[in-house]
């Protein structure tokens, strides 16, 4: 019964129905809202270095200086990256630090030694943003002494 289903003709036009499906569905606005709106109060880093770790591994998604690959204009990704880009600016803005009340240095160090954060799916297309154990444990530092500097 589903051999007779398999066939080429049958196949063909499954492909093009779901061709046909992709280029429609890019006439959809939404996800494409790209803007970076300005930094308005960035944390003061205790250093060069944590600074350098935060941006590598969390600045694309927990700020207001996100890269937008290519791909962020091609739907259905760019409804996802729109969606991740805007709750994680939401519920943590580097850029907008004295907005983000409530994030502490122990949340920020359990998400990075839990590997929440990054999330995995991120860290597929963008691999430079794994971290090592040490750089893990030195971002983690960092984020304390900068949280806690005067």
């Amino acid at each position: 019964m589903i051999k007779k289903y398999l066939t080429k003709g049958f196949i063909v036009k499954g492909i093009l129905a779901a061709f046909g499906l992709f280029l429609l569905i890019q006439i959809i606005p939404g996800g494409r809202n790209h803007t970076n709106p300005p930094v308005l109060n960035e944390m003061s880093w205790d250093s060069p270095e944590t600074h350098a770790l935060v941006k590598r591994a969390c600045f694309d998604c927990h700020s207001n200086e996100t890269n937008w690959p290519w791909y962020s204009n091609v739907a259905p990704m760019s409804w996802m990256l729109q969606m991740d880009v805007t709750r994680a600016r939401s519920n943590m803005n580097f850029s907008e630090w004295d907005v983000s009340n409530g994030i502490s240095a122990e949340l920020i160090e359990k998400k990075v030694k839990n590997n929440e954060m990054p999330v995995a799916r991120y860290l597929m297309l963008h691999p430079e943003a794994q971290l090592t154990q040490a750089e893990k444990e030195q971002l983690i530092q960092g984020i304390h002494q900068t949280l806690v500097k005067p």
